[in-house]
């Protein structure tokens, strides 16, 4: 499916083989305290899908076992057991099952309003491939506690521990302060024309070097990561202003109007004019 040529409708496909256990913030008020509306764990077979234009706020995937399929930043990725999925909010979500593969993960979603700072940003990473399972063992204990005894206190404790992971997983640049400080300086300059070696000699490094830590630590590459970071603040620009998209465009990078609009909906799912409109924008359940 490519959202350059097909219209993206929200969807949700369970099948006969689906078994979920879910749990949200009507059901729990603690969820409330750590922002998250939503979390559970799925084990599900093809015809599984499920597509959410522009939810909220931010969203965990964690495949514990088997594979699927999760689309992004424009195409359709593979995981598998031991990979961890990030997304921002007001950005298309879209996951299936593959045929004749049983796929089983952990996933949370957050409620993050728009104008507060979402847990995961720009400089985020896309995937993880490490330390997934701590992330499911904290939800199977969560469950078997709300399944059991369902005392507030153990809850709460659990609730936290989900709570820190996601923090930790989503927090940018564990391991380079350099290459941290670069992506402050693109933020600071989204209009520049980067390139790979401009990139790495910003940070004094040699650019297949900036490759493999981008790819070990972001799940991207230094220019798709540029690519993300001016989509991003063409979203804000968009919710805040009432700014035409010729004048948005330059403003991150963008030499025109149209070429911004063909990454936007990669990257989103949906047109900068239908994001702007609103179109997806309510809250969105899983």
């Amino acid at each position: 499916m490519d959202p350059l040529s097909t219209t993206w409708q929200e969807t949700t496909i369970d099948g006969p083989r689906t078994r979920r256990w879910s749990l949200d913030a009507k059901q729990c008020p603690e969820l409330a305290a750590q922002h998250i509306a939503w979390l559970g764990i799925d084990t599900v077979c093809s015809p599984y899908s499920r597509v959410r234009l522009s939810p909220s706020g931010s969203f965990f995937l964690a495949t514990l076992e088997g594979e699927g399929r999760v689309w992004l930043e424009g195409r359709w990725q593979r995981v598998a057991a031991g990979s961890l999925c990030l997304a921002p909010p007001r950005v298309l979500n879209a996951f299936h099952a593959v045929p004749g593969k049983r796929w089983h993960f952990g996933w949370v979603r957050y409620e993050e309003a728009a104008w507060t700072r979402p847990l995961v940003g720009a400089n985020s990473p896309l995937r993880l491939s490490q330390r997934t399972e701590e992330l499911g063992r904290v939800l199977a204990g969560l469950r078997a506690e709300w399944q059991g005894e369902r005392d507030s206190t153990m809850v709460r404790h659990w609730l936290s521990l989900v709570h820190g992971f996601t923090h930790r997983f989503a927090r940018p640049w564990r391991t380079s302060t350099h290459v941290g400080k670069l992506w402050e300086t693109v933020a600071r300059d989204l209009a520049k024309d980067w390139k790979l070696s401009t990139l790495a000699a910003e940070c004094s490094l040699s650019a297949e070097h900036l490759r493999r830590l981008c790819r070990h630590e972001l799940g991207r590459t230094p220019m798709e990561h540029v690519s993300y970071m001016r989509i991003q603040r063409a979203q804000e620009l968009l919710e805040t202003t009432g700014e035409k998209l010729e004048a948005i465009a330059p403003r991150v990078g963008y030499h025109s109007a149209v070429v911004f609009s063909r990454a936007f909906v990669r990257c989103v799912g949906l047109s900068p004019s239908q994001y702007r409109s609103g179109i997806g924008n309510s809250a969105s359940e899983r």
